[in-house]
């Protein structure tokens, strides 16, 4: 098995990341798969398709984010 090389850059968050990675897997059709087989013996493409959809998934949730967040220069001008 080949060795883990990528750090979750808040430790902390690494058992919501894998929660968030089934999820998807879910989502996508694949999870069976998984669970049966493993994630070493998806495709690339597969593996890819997951990291793929988590990352917008994540893009979203941020921009969602910060659009509910008042912008700095909202707040200078106030008062």
């Amino acid at each position: 098995m080949a060795k883990r090389s990528r750090r979750t850059a808040v430790p902390q968050a690494e058992p919501a990341l894998d929660r968030f990675k089934y999820e998807v897997a879910h989502e996508l059709g694949l999870l069976e798969k998984i669970e049966s087989q493993g994630w070493g013996d998806m495709t690339t493409r597969e593996a890819g398709s997951v990291g793929g959809h988590m990352v917008r998934k994540l893009i979203e949730i941020a921009e969602e984010s910060l659009a509910k967040e008042p912008s700095s220069q909202d707040a200078t001008t106030e008062g």
